[in-house]
Parts: C-alpha cells; structure tokens; sequence
C-alpha cells in the first residue's frame, strides 16, 4: 500500500489508541478544537472498545480534518469479520458485530504509514507500531540497535508510533521518536480520568486532558462487551509504565 503524504500544515493534534472510550475521545477533541490543530491523526486501534460504531461515528464526523492510520486492533477488526482469525477470546465474536459493513471496510483501507510535512518540524512519519509492523512496541527503552533497524529505509527523521500506551519524546539513533500516549485506555501514573495527546508544530507538545471516567466506566458496562470488566480495571486501575516498558521490551512484537 501506498504510503499517503499530506501538507504542509501548520499544526497537527495527534491522537492514538482511542479504543472506544467516547468520552475520553469528546473531551480530547474539545482541546484539539480550542488549540487550532489544521489536522488530526488518529495512529490506530481506533473502534476496539466499548463503543466502536460510535466512535468511528465522531472521527467520520471530523471529515478531511481526520486522517487515520492502521492499528493491529483495526486490522483484528476487520480479519475477524471477513473469518480470517479465529475466535480466541470472547471478545472476538462480539467486536466485529458492534461495527457496520460500511465501518469495516473504512477500517480495512487505512494505510500502514502516514507522512505529514509539519512546520517547523519537517516530514514526520505517523504509524501505530512501527514503520514497519503495526505490532512492534516502541517504548521510551527501545534500544537504539533496534530503532535503527525498525527505522532502516526511512526518510522522516520525527517518527510518530501509538501501540504501547505510553506517552513520551526522545531523542534515538539520530531521530526524534514520539508517542502520544492513549486518548481512552493509558498506562500511566496519573489520576484516572486522564486522556494522553500530543500537538505537533512548531516542536512537540505532549498533553492531557481530563474527562469524567465514572461516565466511561458506566457507558461500558452497559454495552454488553465481554471484556468489559478488564477494561474497567484499566480505566481505573492501569499498568505502570514499567511493568508495560519490561514486558513489551521482552516481546518487541505484541499482536
């Protein structure tokens, strides 16, 4: 697939894994607006939550300002409604029904990799996992051995992954590698409730914002979805960055 390239723009509001959470994603998109963003990214696992057919709903909504990359959770999506992965979790049967055809197949178009040319900033690479697989996991411990050959054939010297969770900005084998973190499922230290961005143009800003995590919590539960009680859990509950940063840096590639 064609990698597409957009720009220039001036700003870009960057916003990963939003995993269904509605209201993490109403409150992110509130900031987004008041800071002026000319475009949002969206890199991956977009509708795999609670509420998918209605978040895809509000990036739709968004129209050309929207420009969404492929996570392996958007990919899952789309191999569990055409029968091409097998149920393994009882997650798998529900989650494909919660979308509409017309949802699937948006899903099933989205590029690996986008490149946006930012101000002040230059070409940068947007992906979910890396340039190269949608389930490596890029951390904030991500060697530079390993960088360098995820990185390998590259141009864009700013690249932007999701997949983790994990929210930082670092500079690794000559590139600036940035995560936004999880606008609706992060692993943090910070109060639930928080949802993790970032604005790019002219540098780097890496944001929060506050939503009301009692209404994703209760929206949840409601939805019938199978793995609601876990997704509670990490709402209110979630991983450290360590305990993510160790397993993640052990597997390198999480599907």
């Amino acid at each position: 697939m064609t990698t597409p390239r957009l720009g220039p723009v001036r700003r870009v509001a960057v916003l990963a894994d939003v995993h269904g959470n509605v209201p993490a994603l109403l409150a992110v998109l509130d900031d987004v607006h008041a800071a002026g963003a000319d475009l949002i990214v969206f890199p991956g696992d977009l509708t795999w939550g609670p509420e998918p057919q209605t978040t895809l709903d509000l990036i739709l909504e968004l129209g050309s300002k929207a420009v969404c990359v492929r996570g392996n959770a958007d990919r899952a999506v789309v191999e569990l409604a055409r029968g091409e992965r097998e149920h393994t979790r009882p997650r798998d049967p529900w989650m494909p029904a919660q979308h509409t055809p017309e949802a699937v197949e948006f899903l099933a178009a989205l590029p690996l990799n986008v490149v946006i040319d930012i101000e002040g900033l230059g070409a940068v690479r947007f992906c979910h996992g890396s340039p190269r697989d949608d389930t490596e996991c890029v951390t904030p411990q991500t060697s530079t051995e390993r960088f360098a050959e995820l990185s390998e054939g590259v141009d864009e010297q700013v690249i932007v992954t999701g997949h983790t969770h994990l929210q930082f900005d670092r500079l690794i084998a000559g590139r600036r590698s940035v995560n936004p973190g999880s606008v609706g499922l992060p692993y943090h230290l910070g109060m639930p409730g928080t949802a993790y961005w970032a604005l790019l143009g002219p540098d780097v800003r890496l944001r929060e914002t506050r939503y009301d995590v009692q209404e994703a919590v209760d929206r949840c539960r409601m939805t019938g979805d199978p793995s609601g009680d876990a997704i509670v859990g990490l709402l209110l509950n979630p991983p450290t960055p360590d305990e993510i940063i160790a397993d993640a840096e052990t597997r390198v590639f999480a599907d």
